[in-house]
């Protein structure tokens, strides 16, 4: 048997750059529900929608999931307990933790959440951190570190797991994040994270920032304190930096569901997962994640573009000649591993796709004859030359209503 080291050569795996996979588990957390949901162009999901976000995310084995930032009050806060009670009632494997600004008012109300349901509850507690926003925000160090020291104090000696948030830290000072996680992890804080807010930073500066930090730690004798990095897309560079995060030594990277969120949107969590999966840094099973992207599409009603990565609707599909009849031609061998590679990158099986061959301008006739055997037609010459002289003559991919019109046409009894 032929095996997949013979097929591929694999450039991505040649030689040693020193980017390689992290010796400890590589975390997952979701922020869809939360700072998804920052974006001006997103409609808030039903609690029962989140809902079954949330069983998805469980599904596709991503450790937490952010529910909200009660400290809002109101619908918000309500939504997130609903939410809460849900995980706690469904047995869900997928932890909770709530946003929260560094102050007491916002964390009181995670505290009344898990009192009620009895589910733990990490707080996320953020604060700014680059000299541009504190210049814009009249800020000293002084009093952002006083808020950390209560907050993270007040969160800690009420139970709660804390992890200590700085806004803009890919644009912070060195000295003033060390201060900033010094302080927060002396309160308790047991993971720190590294925000790329303003989507600044390219992979580069990630790394470096994430192995600085790693030093800190190590340094200070606390390596315990567990390392989060927080990407957003603005440069398109989300989902590199998120990898190179954890290159660097990060434990967790956060993203979103096709990457929604503020401005032009967080790190993707689908596509950190596809290429973290075919990496081979997880083992997770991703046959979901087309449900999960869709899910998350229908219930904020961000449409998925027809030539996104995986989970678009092109994504697995060929008209053209040369490229159908090399994976026709895989699976007349009976090999649906082949099939899945022999013009693709994806394996579109291992993410609950298949591949589709359709018929259009640049068709050849094992198009037409794999769209005729697939439904059970005869592959007959004089409908297989109908059919492709139909798509000659057409600017797009024919639809199947109008094959079949033209097959009618050519022959009314089959």
């Amino acid at each position: 048997m032929t095996e997949a080291a013979d097929l591929i050569y694999d450039w991505n795996t040649a030689g040693d750059d020193g980017w390689t996979k992290p010796p400890h588990p590589i975390e997952f957390d979701d922020e869809s529900l939360r700072d998804g949901l920052q974006s001006p162009s997103v409609v808030t999901p039903t609690v029962d929608e989140r809902i079954r976000i949330l069983h998805l995310m469980d599904a596709l084995g991503l450790d937490t999931a952010d529910i909200g930032l009660p400290g809002a009050g109101g619908v918000v806060k309500r939504d997130t307990l609903e939410l809460a009670q849900a995980m706690q009632r469904d047995r869900l494997l997928l932890a909770a933790n709530c946003a929260a600004r560094t102050v007491e008012a916002d964390v009181r109300p995670i505290l009344e959440i898990v009192e009620k349901t009895g589910r733990p509850i990490e707080a996320c507690l953020f604060i700014g951190s680059s000299p541009i926003r504190r210049y814009a925000e009249d800020w000293t160090m002084d009093a952002m570190l006083e808020h950390t020291r209560r907050a993270v104090a007040f969160a800690t000696k009420n139970g709660l797991d804390v992890m200590y948030v700085t806004e803009d830290t890919t644009r912070a000072h060195p000295d003033d994040i060390r201060r900033l996680y010094l302080t927060a992890i002396e309160c308790g804080a047991k993971r720190i994270c590294l925000c790329d807010t303003c989507g600044h930073a390219t992979p580069h500066g990630v790394f470096r920032l994430i192995r600085h930090i790693r030093k800190l730690l190590a340094d200070e004798k606390l390596t315990h304190v567990k390392v989060d990095f927080h990407g957003h897309h603005d440069r398109g560079l989300s989902v590199w930096n998120a990898i190179a995060a954890l290159a660097a030594g990060a434990n967790r990277v956060h993203g979103t569901a096709l990457g929604i969120g503020e401005r032009v949107g967080n790190a993707p969590m689908d596509q950190i997962l596809v290429n973290l999966k075919l990496m081979g840094w997880i083992q997770n099973d991703l046959r979901k994640l087309y449900d999960y992207c869709t899910a998350v599409s229908r219930a904020t009603q961000v449409p998925i573009p027809n030539g996104y990565p995986v989970v678009g609707k092109d994504a697995f599909e060929t008209a053209t000649g040369v490229h159908a009849a090399a994976v026709i031609k895989a699976l007349k061998k009976g090999d649906r591993w082949l099939a899945d590679r022999v013009y693709s990158g994806v394996p579109a099986g291992d993410y609950g796709r298949e591949q589709v061959i359709t018929i259009g301008p640049m068709s050849g006739k094992s198009n037409v004859a794999y769209w005729l055997e697939k439904r059970g037609r005869p592959v007959r010459e004089d409908l297989v030359s109908a059919i492709l002289e139909k798509a000659k003559q057409s600017n797009r991919v024919l639809t199947d209503s109008e094959i079949e019109a033209v097959i009618r046409a050519a022959a009314p009894t089959v």
